[in-house]
């Protein structure tokens, strides 16, 4: 299935029909994504019910979503502005455009000139410089296990560890410490969706403001300093592209990490062979990584996209005017491309996935996250020989959003 040039409609009458998702698709998921992979056609409509109801078009296969990922046509910058005066977020409260002017949000050209000015602060060289600020935060965290036997890995671990970690690449870690546990309480709760509240959001952005005009004043070597400086001809990002790019590398770095980590360690724990594996070769720590992104993929639908023009795919045409979801978990479990989809296969070619999108949105803090992950698990590997599940044979907690694909809770036993 491909994406392809417009044209009339060939779908079958009962792909235009709006598919009702119940809430119970948050558990397990990719029975539906199978069958929707399995039906005539590359897309489908459905409406994902919740507590964040989503309703579009689901892209599922890999062949589908890896083109429609690349596709002009289905805009990033017109989903936002189109939601927003749907969702009437231009109006009302909240911290708006701070929130949306970046360049996950954009289409070129815009989108062109704000990644040019973003990579040259997010290099290579600063995301490798972290490697002991990473391992500093891990053993901090790991530290605080040790009083008692049972820990939640997600909310004692896998959440804080990005928090910290985004706080540090940005220069913010003196004086956050209120903002980071907002953040994770807002993330935490015993209710909601796993997305962050208005109130923490309006937070976080303060934060970041005040934290520019220090930055100004005193400058550091810092991503935030870099990203003032960052230049172009002349051309600089504005005081609002990077209060919003702040706040994405905090809300998208740290909810994807935070999936990839307990997504990793539930893996290891459910698959007692492959945990045994990485035990006696450390050095099997990036396959397994690959595999948790194909396998369990954190981000499991790709932000909105709106089709401004007709946008056939697989033989379905989706007409202009409509939201396109492409499900990238469902196509890292497309048979045409992993063999035996559903198994957990550390030992499998560790290329094709879509874990991180593809084309001009490919996630630019990809590197950052794997190098955590990776600095994760080897620490808690090493210290806590004996990690189990506490409740082995309860189901796990999902979050019930319908973009995160990962675990709301993870009880395990470090002794």
């Amino acid at each position: 299935m491909s994406a392809e040039g417009a044209g009339g409609s060939t779908e079958p009458e009962a792909a235009r029909a709006v598919e009702e998702v119940p809430v119970s698709f948050f558990d397990d998921p990719h029975p539906a994504y199978r069958r929707w992979r399995e039906l005539e056609g590359g897309a489908h409509r459905v409406r994902i019910l919740g507590e964040a109801p989503l309703e579009g078009w689901v892209v599922t296969g890999h062949a589908a979503c890896k083109a429609a990922l690349a596709d002009p046509r289905l805009s990033k910058s017109a989903a936002t502005e189109v939601f927003d005066r749907r969702d009437g977020s231009e109006e009302g409260p909240g911290p708006g455009r701070a929130l949306t002017a970046h360049m996950l949000n954009s289409d070129p050209p815009a989108h062109t000139r704000l990644r040019r000015l973003v990579q040259q602060a997010f290099t290579g060289r600063r995301v490798a410089a972290l490697r002991p600020v990473i391992e500093g935060h891990v053993n901090r965290l790991l530290d605080g296990l040790a009083p008692g036997p049972e820990a939640d890995l997600v909310r004692d671990f896998a959440v804080p560890l990005p928090l910290a970690v985004v706080f540090d690449l940005l220069g913010a870690s003196e004086g956050a410490g209120h903002v980071l546990e907002a953040w994770a309480a807002t993330l935490n709760g015993e209710e909601g969706d796993g997305e962050v509240s208005v109130p923490t959001a309006e937070a976080l952005v303060g934060h970041i403001r005040a934290l520019l005009a220090h930055k100004r004043a005193h400058p550091g070597d810092d991503l935030l300093t870099a990203l003032i400086h960052a230049h172009d001809d002349g051309d600089r990002l504005s005081e609002q592209e990077i209060t919003s790019m702040g706040f994405l590398l905090v809300a998208a770095g740290h909810q994807t990490t935070a999936n990839l980590i307990s997504n990793g360690v539930h893996a290891l724990l459910t698959h007692p062979r492959e945990l045994a594996a990485l035990r006696a070769d450390p050095s099997r720590t990036g396959a397994f990584i690959e595999e948790v992104l194909r396998h369990e993929s954190p981000f499991s639908i790709a932000t909105m996209r709106y089709a401004t023009e007709p946008v056939t795919i697989g033989g379905t045409t989706i007409p202009a005017g409509d939201f396109v979801q492409i499900a990238m978990l469902s196509a890292n479990r497309d048979p045409a491309v992993f063999p035996d989809p559903d198994r957990f296969d550390p030992s499998r070619p560790a290329t094709g996935h879509l874990a991180f999108g593809h084309g001009i949105h490919h996630c630019l803090g990809a590197p950052l996250a794997r190098l955590q992950a990776e600095t994760a698990f080897t620490a808690l590997l090493t210290r806590h020989p004996t990690l189990r599940l506490a409740t082995p044979t309860t189901a796990p907690l999902w979050w019930r959003n319908p973009r995160h694909r990962g675990l709301r809770t993870l009880p395990v036993l470090l002794r």
